[in-house]
């Protein structure tokens, strides 16, 4: 069993868990990049050989997610001028339960697949399940727009996790492709945010429900 790996998935695994307990959006950015940066560098540390296509994907994710990302979204928070965000669905222990209640059922998930090739790591596929949950849970309960986005990016590193940890190699066109729609995704949500906050002066998604069609009176008459 590889030491470093298991520091790397356990690293992975806490930056869940605090995201989830922390109302700090310019934290959780932070704290998104590195999960990203530690998640492009699992292909080095897993044993076997690492293909060229293997280092330019990495490469890529570690520019993208450790750099562009997190850069496009202090632009964003800097111009809706805010920082933290509002009590989210259940409160912060209740997101911290359930980030330690996804870890455990990540296990159970695990226990029904059967792999070709052995795991480097028990924790391996439980962390990528969890971390998976854990970005799909941030965008259904955060109310800030912006941290919906930080839930998605945390979704796609559990996704290129697990990619990474059962694969020896990937397709460089697949995962440029994924790429490229992640920064897309990211680059209009950023947009949208930023007009959305100068028309309505948030950016609480949940108030977008309370949009309705105006009516005038008088075409009743």
């Amino acid at each position: 069993m590889n030491i470093y790996a298991d520091f790397l998935i356990i690293f992975i695994l806490l930056i869940n868990l605090i995201i989830l307990s922390s109302s700090r959006i310019r934290v959780c950015i932070k704290l998104m990049a590195v999960q990203g940066v530690l998640v492009a560098l699992t292909p080095f540390i897993i044993p076997h050989s690492v293909a060229t296509e293997v280092v330019i994907a990495s490469v890529l994710n570690i520019i993208l997610k450790g750099m562009v990302f997190p850069w496009l979204l202090f632009r964003v928070l800097q111009d809706v001028n805010i920082r933290r965000e509002v009590e989210p669905v259940g409160g912060y222990p209740f997101s911290l339960l359930l980030g330690v209640a996804f870890f455990v059922m990540s296990f159970w998930l695990d226990s029904y697949l059967v792999y070709s090739r052995s795991v480097f790591s028990n924790l391996a596929v439980p962390v990528a399940f969890s971390t998976f949950l854990t970005g799909v849970f941030i965008i259904v309960s955060r109310m800030k727009a912006l941290t919906q986005i930080i839930g998605y990016l945390i979704l796609e590193n559990g996704i290129y996790f697990f990619g990474s940890i059962l694969l020896g190699e990937q397709s460089l066109l697949v995962e440029l492709a994924i790429l490229l729609d992640v920064f897309v995704a990211v680059f209009v949500m950023g947009i949208a945010i930023f007009h959305i906050n100068r028309e309505f002066d948030h950016i609480d998604t949940h108030k977008l429900s309370e949009l309705k069609d105006y009516v005038n009176p008088q075409e009743d008459v």
